[in-house]
This record gives C-alpha cells, sequence and structure tokens, in this order.
C-alpha cells in the first residue's frame, strides 16, 4: 500500500478502536511532507483517547555491570565487544538504595534495576539477594520497581512478583525476523518468552528495542506489531548511539524518521506507555519535544547504562512545558 493523501484519514479508524493493518503501517512509517504533522497529529489524538494524560517518568541503575555472557552487536556490557567498560558484580542494597533515592529526587516516579549477564532462570544466590534488595528499595522509597534481569522462567518472574516488583524490562530488540542479525547467542523467540513468563506472573512487561541497527522501515513496523501481539504494556524506544568496540551496524536516522517511527508505534499500540530512552537527546536535538506530540507520553531521565544522559533539571523544563 502506497502513501496517499488518505492514507492517513483511513487510520482515524483507531481512535475508532479499530486495528492498523500492517500495509497501513508501513505507508503511514514513510509519510513525508507536507502530512508530517497530520500523522504526529492523529498519533497525539490516539494518545490522548487511551492514554489521557498519564505520563511515565523513569530511573534506572545499572546494578551489575559488563561481562555478559551474550553477544549482542549493540551491547557495551557483552564480554564479545572490546568497549573498555567497568565491570562489577551486583552492587550492595545500600548502593542500588542510594541509587534510587537519587533517581526519586530527580523527578523518577518509577525505578529500573538492570543486571548484565544471560538471566535467572534458576533462583541462584545471587537472584536472592536482588530479592531481598528490592523490597527494601520499595519500602524505603515507595518508588515503582522495575527489574531487568534478562532471561526468566515461570518460577523466577512469580518470585520477582512476590517481592514486589511492578514490572519487568526485556526488550525484544528489534523485529523477530531480523533479530539473528544482532545476536545469535539466544533467540528472539527465548526473549519473547521470558516476556509471556512476566505477564503470567501478573507483571507489567516492559518490552521495546532499539532503532537504528541497519533494519529498515519494513522491520521498524514488524516490532511494533510484534510487541501488540505479545501485549506489552510499556514500551522504551531507543535510538542507537554506537560505541566504540561495539560491532553492530549503525544508521544515522533522521528525525523524521524516528518521529514517524514513534507516530507508527503509537498507532499500533494504542494504550501503551512509549518511552523514549538512550539517544533521544543526540538523535532528536531541538526536536525532542515534538517526540510527546507525536505519540510518545513517558522517557528515561538521570542517564543510561553506560552513557550520560541530560541533566534531569532540563527534563524537568521539558515535562512542564508539554501542558
Amino acid at each position: 500500500m502506497e502513501f496517499s493523501s488518505r492514507t492517513i484519514l483511513n487510520a482515524y479508524k483507531v481512535l475508532d478502536g479499530e486495528k492498523l493493518e500492517e500495509k497501513e503501517a508501513l505507508a503511514l512509517i514513510e509519510t513525508g511532507a507536507p502530512y508530517l504533522m497530520d500523522l504526529y497529529s492523529l498519533a497525539d489524538k490516539v494518545r490522548r483517547k487511551y492514554c489521557k494524560e498519564s505520563f511515565m517518568t523513569c530511573g534506572i541503575t545499572n546494578a551489575k555491570s559488563g561481562a555478559c555472557s551474550e553477544n549482542c552487536s549493540f551491547c557495551a556490557q557483552s564480554a564479545h565487544n572490546p568497549t573498555g567498560i567497568k565491570t562489577y558484580p551486583l552492587k550492595s542494597a545500600d548502593d542500588i538504595l542510594n541509587d534510587a533515592r537519587k533517581a526519586k529526587s530527580d523527578g523518577a516516579e518509577s525505578f529500573c534495576l538492570v543486571l548484565s549477564g544471560r538471566g535467572y532462570e534458576k533462583p541462584d544466590e545471587e537472584f536472592l539477594r536482588i530479592l531481598d534488595t528490592v523490597t527494601k528499595v520499595i519500602q524505603e522509597t515507595g518508588l515503582e520497581l522495575h527489574v531487568s534481569p534478562g532471561i526468566l522462567s515461570d518460577e523466577t518472574a512469580k518470585m520477582l512478583k512476590n517481592a514486589g516488583v511492578s514490572a519487568v524490562n526485556h526488550n525484544i530488540e528489534t523485529a523477530p525476523s531480523y533479530f539473528h542479525k544482532v545476536c545469535t547467542t539466544h533467540s528472539a523467540a527465548r526473549r519473547i518468552l521470558t516476556v509471556r513468563a512476566v505477564k503470567k506472573a501478573g507483571m507489567k512487561a516492559c518490552c521495546g528495542g532499539i532503532i537504528g541497527l541497519g533494519e529498515g522501515p519494513r522491520e521498524r513496523v514488524e516490532m511494533a506489531l510484534a510487541l501488540n501481539d505479545i501485549n506489552v504494556d510499556i514500551i522504551p524506544l531507543n535510538i542507537l548511539r554506537k560505541i566504540e568496540g561495539t560491532a553492530a551496524k549503525s544508521d544515522t536516522l533522521s528525525i523524521r524518521e524516528i518521529l514517524n517511527t514513534i507516530a507508527v508505534f503509537r498507532l499500533v499500540n494504542p494504550g501503551r506507555i512509549i518511552k523514549i530512552a538512550a539517544g533521544r537527546e543526540s538523535a532528536l536535538e531541538d526536536y525532542q519535544g515534538l517526540a510527546f506530540h507525536a505519540g510518545a507520553n513517558g522517557m528515561l531521565i538521570g542517564g543510561y547504562l553506560t552513557l550520560g544522559g541530560r541533566s534531569p533539571e532540563k527534563d524537568k523544563r521539558l515535562i512542564e512545558s508539554l501542558d
């Protein structure tokens, strides 16, 4: 289906509860001038109808860094990528608690412990320490607690739920058909199994990916549809900032490509939180605020795993300006 002046008009059916078809999403993601603002306006209308004025701010801590066995080509923490980042074992509960307090003071409403490594399919000693830390952080900060632990089983997912975890982050990273080009030590199907275990345990699934890995518009639409299919709750969208030493193929995306992707993700996933994360500052530059009028309704604040971000004060001013 090629783009025409009626393509956006037809997409208004999303406001009536109808689903966008793949061929329609493929046409919309290629929207160009003079219809860009029409696309973003529709995405904003869909956000307002299905999400009202909800907006998620999330802080993270790199709770366990580097030496990961998996070979994800984009990841600075993979042992396969000679990036020279600082590696360390699981932080102490007190250190993580201090990170959580800092995130809360920066304006975060939720806080995520990110743990480098393949994951926890069995509850080993380190996993039990994580459970204790989760309980302590929740009790002392009141923050909504998220964890990014890698691969989980039904058993370990349920244990996180019982400890008070609200959401688990486990991205599918890219389109399932493209995943083998960015990782070969595990499959997209295995990632999806973890997301299903998270949902089965009664937690929210925070699951998105990265754009700019060499994929094209078709793969971005495929990822959006896949996330809808597995019924995720929060969709973090990262824009690749290539780190020296990583093997990822890196594309420089135009602002139009990024905003069109956000808008199409909103139209395909009307009621989800769509959270822009790493790369938003450098890739969108002066147009960062427009992302929140093109479908996004959340952001990661206070920096990323191995890269710094903007100051919390600038992000606060940006959020306040959106009212």
